[in-house]
């Protein structure tokens, strides 16, 4: 489960899961302050509480594609994520630990791509 910032297209708020519980929502959700909140209309999600901030579900694609994106760049780099194949943890404690690794480096490189957007990075330089 992820949180993806739109504008920077930074990991904001994560959780690697064996089930999506309300729980675990909230509390990335109060991690994750925003001013506004888009997701699919998984029925969980209508359950949690915002606070000030707006929460929209979306029947498309139109407001939900940054956190798409980086769930798509999470499974593109990390062989263990991606879908259909043999490459998979054996512990839920090492893909935390991976996970973490590459939204740090991941993180650190949107940010440096929107001080210098003309300028080559690639994310194994930011770890």
């Amino acid at each position: 489960m992820t949180i993806v910032d739109r504008q920077s297209r930074c990991f904001l708020s994560w959780r690697v899961v064996h089930d999506r519980t309300a729980a675990e929502a909230q509390a990335m959700v109060y991690e994750a302050p925003a001013e506004r909140y888009y997701s699919d209309r998984f029925k969980m999600y209508f359950n949690l509480h915002y606070g000030i901030s707006h929460y929209l579900a979306m029947w498309d694609k139109s407001e939900t594609y940054s956190v798409e994106a980086g769930n798509a760049e999470l499974r593109h780099y990390l062989a263990r994520l991606a879908r259909r194949s043999r490459c998979f943890s054996r512990s839920i404690e090492a893909l935390r630990r991976h996970v973490k690794l590459f939204i740090y480096a991941w993180n650190r490189r949107q940010l440096h791509r929107r001080l210098h957007p003309n300028y080559p990075a690639h994310v194994i330089q930011f770890i």
